[in-house]
């Protein structure tokens, strides 16, 4: 991380350094509470720390994480780099800890939270933004596909979902799954809860299918980043809303949480979505901005992010574009 603020806009910077203090500040608040309630409840040492001796973690954990996030949240500089490496070197130890012991589980999820917490906001701090758009590179650096025909455009699209559904949904899933097992957290989901979990997964992969074929055959792309769409889709579950294919997945992992009676599973799903929503999105809208221009603009003056308004985007103006040979 640099040592100075890169952005020009010094206001905004400052706004966000101020959010990673808050962050910090409520997390050294956190952790003082956490010990105060470790020192007071068997229950809840057992739970986060498992056999761990709570005197010699508190020795170093302490003045590294509590005192380290106060310092942080004074803007010090220094402990904005100790208080985030402590943690995520704690988040590696329990996540190891547990799943060699199988206990202190939920001490390895909390930890894992806050390390991904101490990271975006140290980097707010340090750099008056998150550098999100490292994120955006090989298959998921946005370009325009380069073939138009339908028929391949479809099998692609076809194989990508495969793909990520297949590691997204089965692959992500099964791993987190059995850490919950062996970290004695799981519990059984009443059957009702179940049964929504089915519907749920029935409805997000019709709608996400449905989105993929609508890229293809109105957009001549694919849901990939690097086979975009050549043209604006506004048709299909787009007329409803702006990100159907990201409503479907946020559904499918949440469904698939629910029918295997997993909740780290769906709280992965939330997770995900949120990270999503605040790190990819806003690098595809301006994306999307700079390619369609008042199109676009326009488009999302009329249709909702995340909510349909119950009124679907009128397309009438809008012809199905031809297919193209290479």
């Amino acid at each position: 991380m640099s040592r100075h603020l890169t952005s020009k806009n010094k206001p905004k910077n400052r706004l966000r350094i101020f959010h990673g203090r808050m962050y910090f500040a409520l997390q050294a608040l956190a952790g003082a509470a956490w010990w105060l309630g470790v020192s007071t409840l068997p229950a809840l040492q057992e739970a986060t720390l498992g056999g761990l001796d709570p005197l010699l973690v508190s020795i170093i954990d302490i003045p590294l994480f509590v005192i380290g996030s106060a310092l942080a949240a004074l803007n010090m500089r220094w402990a904005v780099w100790l208080a985030s490496a402590w943690t995520v070197i704690v988040a590696i130890f329990m996540l190891i800890y547990a799943t060699v012991t199988t206990t202190g589980g939920i001490g390895a999820i909390l930890m894992v939270g806050a390390a991904i917490g101490s990271v975006l906001a140290g980097s707010l701090m340090l750099l008056g933004r998150i550098p999100s758009h490292r994120l955006i590179v090989g298959p998921f650096a946005f370009r325009a596909s380069h073939t138009r025909i339908r028929s391949r455009l479809l099998v692609r699209t076809t194989v990508q979902l495969v793909i990520f559904w297949g590691v997204f949904l089965i692959v992500l899933p099964a791993i987190i799954n059995a850490l919950e097992d062996r970290w004695n957290l799981s519990f059984k989901f009443p059957i009702l809860v179940v049964v929504a979990g089915f519907a749920l997964l029935a409805f997000s992969t019709v709608l996400g299918v449905w989105s993929a074929r609508a890229i293809a055959n109105f957009g001549s792309g694919t849901p990939l980043p690097a086979e975009m769409a050549n043209h604006l889709v506004v048709r299909g579950p787009y007329a409803f809303v702006r990100n159907p294919m990201a409503i479907a997945g946020i559904g499918q992992g949440m469904a698939i949480g629910l029918l295997i009676g997993s909740w780290l599973i769906v709280v992965y799903a939330l997770a995900g979505s949120l990270l999503w929503n605040w790190l990819i999105r806003p690098h595809e809208e301006a994306d999307l901005r700079d390619r369609f221009g008042a199109e676009y603009v326009e488009y999302t003056r009329r249709v909702s992010c995340w909510f349909p308004r119950g009124r679907a985007f009128d397309d009438d103006a809008e012809g199905e574009p031809e297919t193209e040979e290479d």
